[in-house]
């Protein structure tokens, strides 16, 4: 008689692959290898060692001249020495800040900077969106060209020029002036002490105003075409398409240079200050900066620990003003506009 088949399920063969099925589910993982530091090391060494050059340039440029910070905080003597130093705590910056000229130095620093930051923001976006509206490829290139320019004009060469131009006698202003009004001179405007920022301000926008756009110039090359072919095809107006296209395109990139730039609001440019600075306009040209030369190295004292006091103070206002700007514009974009 012949018995019946087992089924499938119950048959020998499928009972051992079920068994070993099982076993191999219930054997142990093979422990992994972990990679060590000295392992990623040996793998990507090339990496590192291209690295090594900027690692030891922030070393030994930024971090080791810090230890001289605490000069700020003792009563220094080139003969003791830092270490040897009397150790004075907070009187050069308490000193600083209940000096009389503290308030006018300040005033002047802010009034430079926050203009130079509102007017250089906004000249840089028009300029960026206008040149990226020109369809001429070639006039737009020569345009790029001459903005550039002036960025490679050094800051004496440049108050040179804003001296031989501006010199009411026999300079460039005072001879168009002259063309229209015979006989007359125009007025001194490198002696006007309320000029001095506007001056400051507008030859800076001339001399970096091409080189700043070019990041600007950068973020519209991603816009889509296709976005403004659509707007084109609803008759949207070349005003409408830069206003919902490009400027929404354009705001990230500006809000993070907004942010950088916030950074160095207490710290004006030393070199051209103090060469349009004159004995007439010193009333809006004494910033922080020029004060501090003039304290630590350019006075017969030679006052470094005063200095270098104001110097840290003037750091540490920056610092926390950028992360003001940078928490504002992180709570009113949600996040996606911050540095940190």
């Amino acid at each position: 008689m012949i018995k019946p088949q087992e089924p499938l399920s119950q048959s020998a063969t499928w009972r051992e692959w079920q068994k070993g099925a099982t076993h191999m589910q219930r054997s142990p993982a093979l422990p992994r290898k972990r990679r060590t530091i000295a392992t990623a090391l040996r793998q990507i060494w090339p990496l590192y060692l291209f690295l090594l050059p900027a690692i030891a340039y922030i070393l030994i440029f930024s971090y080791y001249p810090m230890y001289g910070a605490q000069i700020a905080f003792r009563e220094y003597r080139i003969r003791t020495g830092i270490a040897g130093s009397e150790w004075v705590g907070l009187k050069h910056i308490i000193r600083f800040i209940t000096n009389y000229q503290f308030p006018t130095l300040v005033r002047n620093t802010l009034t430079i900077s926050l203009y130079g930051l509102v007017a250089n923001f906004a000249v840089r976006t028009v300029l960026a969106l206008c040149l990226n509206c020109m369809r001429a490829q070639k006039y737009k290139k020569v345009i790029q060209t001459v903005t550039y320019m002036p960025h490679f004009i050094s800051t004496v060469v440049l108050v040179g020029m804003m001296n031989q131009i501006l010199n009411p006698v026999t300079g460039l202003y005072s001879n168009i002036y002259r063309l229209f009004n015979p006989g007359e001179y125009p007025i001194d405007i490198l002696s006007r002490a309320n000029a001095f920022d506007h001056l400051y301000v507008w030859s800076g926008i001339w001399q970096n105003l091409g080189w700043n756009t070019i990041i600007y110039m950068a973020a519209l090359s991603g816009v889509d075409p296709a976005l403004h072919e659509a707007a084109q095809v609803d008759g949207a107006s070349r005003l409408r398409r830069v206003w919902h296209i490009d400027l929404p395109v354009l705001l990230p990139t500006a809000s993070i240079m907004l942010i950088m730039n916030a950074g160095t609001i207490m710290s004006v440019g030393f070199e051209k200050v103090y060469l349009m600075q004159n004995s007439v306009n010193s009333v809006y040209s004494e910033v922080i900066s020029t004060y501090v030369y003039k304290t630590g190295l350019g006075g017969t004292t030679n006052q470094m620990s005063y200095a270098a006091a104001i110097g840290l103070f003037n750091n540490v206002i920056n610092g926390i003003l950028l992360l003001v700007v940078n928490f504002a514009s992180s709570k009113l974009s949600g996040g996606a506009h911050s540095l940190f």
